[in-house]
């Protein structure tokens, strides 16, 4: 299923039920139906950011126009509700948390958390400089804020306390929990990423890429994370207690006259995705070595990538407003290279 939506697509995202969900630059969230899409007019803006509701009920985006919108189908019924608005300021970043059912956003040097369950409830962090990446632990407990110099450790529900810093010089521009809350990733604006173990803080360095990493993503129970920012997709190795402190990178789907911008992967099978800036994507198996491409027509470069819970649909969106999704192809059978 291919569809032109006429925006930049910001994010491609699926809900409980395993139905796809846009959000587009022009402001608004198209929410999958049996009939197709429908539309809700979610922001008087671009929508910057955006992530699946605590409730696995529809959608929860950022804008440029400071306000922070819950979109989903109720009761047969589009509703759009505001859940958060600072005025002059875009949220450019969202996290949310099934298991704690809290929402977290940035506004400049703040972040900002939410309880679905206490409208009441609100917290404010305050960093010296502007928060460029957020993401809760798998608990939902902790939430771990990207900034310049490092990553911050929040406890989401104290209101005064000092956090925990792991320095790393540089400015950091996107973090990521590892499956098991072990580990703790970061997107550099110097084309690397760095890790730290959280046990003992000990930094892992995780560099040698070409351009900016934009997407990771882990798969395999955990045991691998591919990532963007290479002709092909860089997979690191993250089973056992050191993750991958002492061992080199692999890197699959080398091409010669493309980049890998989005990545994506399924949590239960060693399979990921990967696709390029222009508009190919393919899968890789990583046990037979197989690879399939599953959208072989050219395009604009992929802006947005992601799988649903049961690992068998794949969203995509482009920066020209095409988007799709589809079904994941079977790929655990005898090595075969395609694409």
């Amino acid at each position: 299923m291919i569809f032109s939506f006429d925006a930049f697509v910001t994010d491609a995202l699926f809900d409980r039920s395993g139905r796809a969900m846009f959000a587009l630059g022009d402001g608004t969230v198209r929410l999958q139906t049996e009939e197709g899409f429908v539309t809700v007019e979610a922001h008087g803006g671009a929508v910057l950011a955006a992530a699946v509701h605590p409730s696995g009920a529809g959608i929860v985006t950022g804008g440029d126009d400071g306000k922070v919108v819950w979109s989903r189908i109720e009761g047969g019924e589009v509703v759009a509700s505001l859940i958060a608005e600072v005025k002059n300021k875009w949220i450019e970043h969202v996290a949310t948390s099934a298991a704690s059912g809290l929402i977290a956003f940035t506004a400049g040097k703040e972040v900002h958390v939410r309880d679905v369950a206490d409208p009441a409830f609100t917290r404010t962090f305050t960093h010296e400089k502007t928060v460029s990446g957020l993401a809760f632990e798998p608990k939902g407990r902790r939430l771990a804020s990207a900034s310049y110099g490092g990553a911050y450790l929040w406890y989401a529900r104290i209101a005064d306390q000092k956090p925990t810093l792991l320095k790393w010089a540089g400015s950091h521009i996107a973090t990521t929990f590892s499956p098991d809350g072990k580990f703790l990733i970061s997107s550099m604006q110097e084309n690397q990423l760095h890790g730290w173990r959280l046990s003992d803080g000990k930094d892992m360095r995780m560099g040698g890429y070409p351009s900016k990493i934009k997407s990771v993503a882990f798969f395999d129970k955990g045991n691998l994370l591919t990532t963007a920012g290479a002709s092909g997709a860089v997979i690191w190795p993250f089973a056992g207690a050191n993750g991958p402190m002492g061992k080199e990178a692999a890197e699959i789907g080398f091409s010669r006259d493309s980049m890998v911008v989005r990545v994506a992967g399924i949590d239960q099978h060693p399979v990921c995705f990967a696709a390029q800036d222009n508009g190919k994507i393919w899968a890789a198996h990583m046990r037979n070595g197989r690879i399939e491409t599953v959208k072989a027509e050219k395009g604009a470069s992929i802006s947005a990538l992601s799988t649903s819970a049961d690992g068998k649909w794949l969203a995509w969106g482009d920066e020209d407003g095409e988007a799709g999704v589809i079904a994941i192809p079977d790929i655990s059978g005898p090595r075969e290279f395609a694409g």
